[in-house]
């Protein structure tokens, strides 16, 4: 006899709680802070442009800093360091295991 009453009771409560996680999903997809659809292209070549200006190798920097920023659509802030600013651009590594991000 509990049990009947108490598949209904849970039945609903689980309905809810998919519910209330379905507009919270709904919300955040929404402001931008879900997936990458609402979020604007940045400047590739400007940026790469910045970030290699002080490279001994300018060209060499500016493919890869190019083919990363394409990937990514990040490019972290000065000349060198900072990977992490942007952690896709952080993680692309060549087959040796060496970063192939400038």
């Amino acid at each position: 006899m509990a049990l009947s009453k108490l598949l209904p009771v849970s039945l609903i409560l689980s309905f809810l709680l998919l519910q209330h996680l379905i507009e919270d999903n709904q919300l955040v997809s929404s402001e931008g802070l879900h997936g990458s659809l609402n979020v604007e292209k940045i400047d590739c070549n400007e940026a790469c442009d910045v970030r290699c200006s002080k490279s001994s190798r300018p060209d060499l920097c500016k493919r890869a800093c190019g083919t990363c920023c394409q990937r990514c659509n990040c490019v972290p802030p000065g000349y060198s360091g900072n990977q992490r600013a942007c952690p896709c651009y952080y993680n692309q590594i060549t087959h040796g295991g060496k970063r192939k991000c400038p």
